[in-house]
């Protein structure tokens, strides 16, 4: 396993961060792994390097963290031995002050993330999505107060427009708070509108980029075909996929099955491979499900691909509506 910083932060990670999304109960999703399920990945994981754990509060309505806290627990020696993420801004609750980047919210939040985490602190604390209801300011301050408590040692943000995490960042340098270290944005070879605007603001600013569906939700793992087939247990109860990706995407899939085949390895070990020679790019958040998921996350840590086997991947790109941000 390689490490690097994220961003210019001295904080660092796995080249991949294990996403826990996939754990949870059936009842929020056929393809969720429970508690014994998840444990041989994760150990897999684990025992591999991977020391960079990602999940959010409403990930299975909070089973994720319960899950992720119990598990990294158990494997891990000491609390400092890996650094884990959560998420905060999705309703958890029927109430109006369950959801958003409200103060109310984010201090109610990681207590609770805390609790089903079993631990004091995350290292990790990030705003899922952009708050158009609540000042900037209010949110800014608030997770400054989450840092200054202790209860959060770094604070990322995850997809939004440019222009927006730039007035967070810039909200927080005028006010001396504390500033975004992360960006968890929607990035895969199918996917490229970040290259326009977020990655180079990522780049410049010194911020780490924390690709999520960095195998598009499946498609680029095979789990789609063309012609409509879904050949997975989550491709058949993955709705949002079908907002994400469309048939047009199938020209890029096609070409990262031509590289595969010359490479003779998964499609999926590509992608990343690909994803992780991108400027800027700190740590994919790979969600597995299967023991291969993990195999071939690791092993594209070491796949370096040549300049004309990424000039064919992207070359089929097309430009596509801005999509992830809600």
């Amino acid at each position: 396993m390689q490490y690097a910083r994220i961003g210019t932060s001295g904080l660092k990670v796995s080249r991949i961060a294990l996403g826990m999304m996939s754990y949870g109960t059936k009842r929020s999703r056929a393809w969720h792994l429970e508690l014994d399920e998840a444990e041989p990945l994760v150990r897999r994981a684990v025992e591999a390097g991977v020391t960079f754990f990602d999940t959010a509060d409403m990930y299975s309505d909070g089973a994720s963290e319960e899950i992720t806290g119990r598990l990294l627990g158990k494997l891990f020696p000491r609390r400092d031995d890996y650094v884990l993420a959560s998420k905060v801004y999705y309703p958890m609750g029927s109430g109006p002050n369950d959801r958003g980047l409200s103060r109310k919210h984010i201090l109610s939040s990681i207590d609770a993330s805390l609790r089903r985490l079993g631990t004091d602190y995350v290292d990790l604390y990030q705003i899922h999505r952009w708050d158009y209801e609540t000042p900037i300011e209010e949110t800014m301050e608030a997770l400054h107060d989450v840092v200054r408590a202790g209860k959060a040692r770094y604070i990322g943000a995850s997809s939004m427009y440019a222009w927006q995490f730039a007035k967070a960042q810039y909200t927080a340098d005028a006010r001396g708070w504390t500033r975004f270290v992360s960006m968890q944005n929607h990035y895969n070879l199918v996917y490229r509108e970040e290259e326009r605007e977020m990655l180079p603001f990522c780049i410049d600013q010194g911020v780490g980029a924390l690709p999520w569906s960095p195998l598009a939700r499946g498609l680029l793992a095979g789990a789609r075909s063309r012609s409509g087939e879904l050949k997975t247990v989550r491709a058949g109860n993955d709705p949002y996929a079908n907002e994400l990706y469309t048939e047009a995407d199938f020209d890029v899939v096609e070409a990262l099955s031509r590289v595969a085949a010359q490479r003779n390895v998964p499609p999926a070990r590509i992608a990343l491979a690909w994803l992780l020679g991108k400027r800027g790019v700190c740590a994919p958040i790979v969600g597995a499900t299967k023991m291969h998921h993990v195999d071939d996350a690791i092993a594209a840590v070491e796949l370096a691909l040549t300049q004309d086997e990424i000039a064919q991947l992207e070359a089929p790109y097309r430009p596509h509506t801005v999509r992830g941000h809600s």
